[in-house]
């Protein structure tokens, strides 16, 4: 593989931004995505020209750098805030830049397992997404970009970024207008805004984190049928005609909760719980094309019991009165402090806690650098800390269900949390 790295730098911009971040992620939360943009039919790169290779990921470069014109403090650096302000962090627009790599493979994307289902591939992806490793320095590039080209014309963006600068949400806006830049656009079609006077703090609870990093947990790439989704959603509705409706979101959380409980066989007396992230723009009023941090975390507890032999609806149920409360709880201000020892205990002592995230709705899918959009879209966390599920994945392979990608179960759990899987059929 070949590797070709650069700055992609904006214009100037202003020296000193504050992103009103007390109560934002911490420094070490990075996500990891891959765009797999799909393959060529007949096409041979080895035919190409070297000005050609270097044009196709020259248009991507250049687009970069004109969006981060427009969403400038992503060009910038972090910092820490002096006298009322050291429990804040700040950006400082620099203007020094993101890293952006250009590399190519000869293989194809299908030759790799890029395009399987379930993937086969994703250990290939700490090769094909830039890292930051176990550093955890202000001075670091809030974003990193890697364009890997494949001999059959297809290419893999690995995009890189600290959560301090841009939710889930906020970055698919950013990677849209780097594809609008790419196919043309004099400007993007969403005006961004980071910095919002009017937008209030967003209560977060006190949440026990895990002790420490895991490297134990298996990536599995997983498909909750739409049959069962179905039936669910059905189910639902003609026992809780008072609520509202089933969404899928619950659906296949509620799935695999109850599948890995079964699979992992822990204490049915055992604390457990369900921890997933939900966008509020709708509900503190942030304007169209904020691309901050604005998501808050839902708890639901259950005994592992009650998770494992119990219904699915009813851990539909749990997960939609967490996410009802939003409203109620943002008008409340600052989460509680969690009391609850077994409670802490469990989210602290690791493998009896699931954190999910939602990738559907972000607009990742909606992405386009001239070449379509992507196949796949595929999570890669840097580092793992707990029990996760991305689940909604954008993917068009697959159409016979939802897919979603986890890393919530050690391998020895794995056979049997596959077969609860497939059970659902």
């Amino acid at each position: 593989m070949g590797v070709r790295r650069a700055l992609a730098l904006p214009l100037p911009a202003p020296a000193l931004w504050d992103p009103r971040m007390p109560h934002h992620p911490p420094l070490h939360t990075r996500s990891v995505l891959g765009l797999v943009l799909g393959p060529i039919e007949g096409h041979d790169m080895e035919r190409e020209s070297g000005r050609e290779r270097r044009g196709r990921k020259e248009v991507i470069r250049h687009a970069l750098s004109r969006a981060l014109v427009y969403y400038y403090p992503i060009a910038g650096r972090l910092c820490v805030g002096a006298g009322d302000q050291q429990d804040h962090l700040l950006v400082s627009c620099t203007g020094e830049g993101v890293l952006f790599i250009a590399a190519f493979a000869r293989c194809s994307l299908r030759e790799l397992g890029m395009l399987d289902v379930p993937l086969k591939a994703e250990q290939l992806l700490s090769e094909l997404a830039p890292r930051y490793g176990d550093r955890r320095r202000l001075d670091d590039p809030p974003l990193m970009v890697q364009v890997t080209e494949f001999s059959c014309g297809g290419y893999l963006v690995g995009v890189t970024w600290n959560h301090a600068i841009a939710d889930g949400f906020g970055m698919a806006q950013f990677l849209r207008a780097v594809g609008e830049f790419a196919r043309g656009l004099p400007a993007p079609s969403i005006l961004p805004f980071r910095y919002d006077l009017s937008l209030r703090d967003i209560p977060q609870p006190a949440l026990a984190s895990p002790q420490r990093p895991r490297a134990d947990l298996a990536t599995c790439d997983v498909t909750v049928p739409w049959s069962f989704v179905a039936r669910v959603k059905a189910e639902w509705r003609r026992r809780q005609a008072r609520y509202s409706a089933c969404t899928v979101f619950e659906a296949v959380t509620a799935a695999v909760w109850w599948c890995r409980a079964r699979a992992i066989r822990a204490r049915p007396g055992t604390p457990t719980c369900l921890v997933f992230t939900a966008n509020v723009r709708r509900f503190v009023g942030a304007k169209h094309g904020y691309y901050g941090n604005c998501i808050t975390s839902r708890l639901v507890s259950a005994t592992s019991g009650a998770v494992a032999h119990g219904s699915v609806l009813d851990l539909v149920k749990l997960i939609k009165d967490a996410k009802e409360r939003i409203p109620t709880d943002l008008i409340a201000g600052p989460g509680k402090k969690l009391d609850d020892e077994a409670l802490v205990d469990t989210l602290r002592g690791y493998y009896n806690a699931l954190y999910v995230s939602s990738w559907g709705g972000l607009g990742m899918d909606g992405v386009d650098f001239g070449s379509g959009m992507p196949v796949r879209v595929v999570p890669a966390p840097e580092k793992m800390v707990a029990p996760l599920c991305v689940a909604c994945l954008p993917c068009t392979s697959v159409d016979d269900g939802v897919s979603a990608v986890t890393f919530c179960v050690t391998e020895e759990h794995v056979v049997e949390f596959e077969a609860e899987l497939a059970r659902l059929s």
